[in-house]
């Protein structure tokens, strides 16, 4: 996943707060020197974020992974779906799954018949 996000990862925060704290420990007052408490708390604090961050991507992964191994147990299956009408009405679609795969933008899709359905799409599976 190549795009970049707009939320700073906790590591750069850390790396950030590494710098003001050095700058802040090169320039302090040494009559009120930074309390060393507080300091280790807030390292603390950004250690159990980037815990936390890592663990938000394994999940993801472990999503992934299982959205797609459930895809492709529906290979040969009838699923349900709504489709658009030519005339603009709703219809519920029933075909069978023959292709998983994902499209340009990374979408887990289900070929059904002559519709590329999302996993969401589907109402129900019959054998």
């Amino acid at each position: 996943m190549g795009s970049t996000s707009p939320i700073n990862s906790a590591s750069s925060i850390q790396m950030d707060y590494m710098k003001l704290l050095i700058t802040q420990l090169q320039n302090q007052n040494p009559l009120e020197p930074l309390d060393n408490n507080e300091m280790a708390s807030q390292l603390a604090q950004f250690s159990q974020l980037q815990q936390l961050e890592s663990m938000n991507t394994n999940f993801a992964d472990v999503l992934t992974t299982a959205q797609r191994t459930y895809a492709n147990s529906l290979i040969g299956k009838e699923v349900s779906f709504e489709t658009q009408s030519e005339w603009g009405t709703t219809d519920v679609v029933s075909a069978p799954v023959q292709q998983v795969f994902n499209n340009v933008e990374g979408d887990l899709l289900l070929m059904a018949g002559e519709n590329r359905v999302t996993l969401d799409d589907i109402l129900s599976v019959k054998n």
